[in-house]
């Protein structure tokens, strides 16, 4: 398959997202935390990682974080944000445009959180290189939207969310190396801007390397 025309449109919606965005209040988003508190710390990577929350928190738990985005204000608030808090020697922040790069390294923990975007993307080739980046025993966890919150970018009514099995047929990876750990669908309570809350849907996939 071709790899879709890369476009400046993309960084230009994302540069001017995270422009407007108050970040330095950002949190880590559940399902990360909740899949990272009982792993012994190792190397991740945050793909997509937006205003910081997951890179910063990781890195607070002794994890070497490489965290990329399209954006470079929002790796910059990130670099800026470790600096701060005296964990800059954890982060390497870099901007990527993941629809033409894609960061080196082996990972033990690759986390892919709303990994998704209005432009042109081979999302499934994206994770699947990510799941290749993995160290044996590593962990790659996908968390999606499966609904609409009502402060989202994406309110289009039409939007199929994809489930965890269709995200996992998606990648083709070899079940003798790769295991699918979990793949559900949790309802949460969310809090978006201003404090408006709803309850809304994950979409969790979580595979594992082999150890071999």
């Amino acid at each position: 398959m071709d790899s879709p025309q890369p476009t400046a449109d993309a960084a230009l919606f994302w540069e001017r997202h995270y422009r407007t965005r108050h970040t330095g209040d950002a949190r880590v988003n559940p399902l990360l935390a909740e899949t990272a508190a009982p792993l012994r710390p190792g190397a991740a990577l945050d793909l997509g990682c937006g205003a910081g929350g997951d890179a910063i928190w990781l890195a607070r738990r002794s994890w070497h974080v490489t965290a990329v985005d399209i954006s470079a204000t929002a790796v910059e608030r990130v670099r800026e944000r470790a600096r701060e808090l005296g964990i800059a020697d954890r982060v390497t922040a870099a901007q990527h445009d993941l629809a033409l790069s894609f960061p080196a390294g082996r990972f033990d923990l690759v986390s892919a959180q709303y990994f998704h975007t209005p432009f042109p993307l081979l999302r499934g080739q994206v994770l699947r290189t990510a799941a290749h980046a993995l160290r044996p025993g590593g962990l790659l966890l996908v968390v999606d939207h499966g609904s609409t919150a009502p402060w989202s970018w994406n309110q289009d009514p039409d939007l199929h969310f994809p489930t965890p099995t269709e995200v996992a047929a998606e990648l083709d990876l070899d079940p003798a190396r790769w295991t699918v750990l979990r793949a559900d669908m949790p309802h949460r309570q969310a809090t978006g801007p201003a404090g408006r809350t709803a309850t809304v849907i994950d979409h969790v996939l979580l595979i594992q390397r082999a150890a071999g």
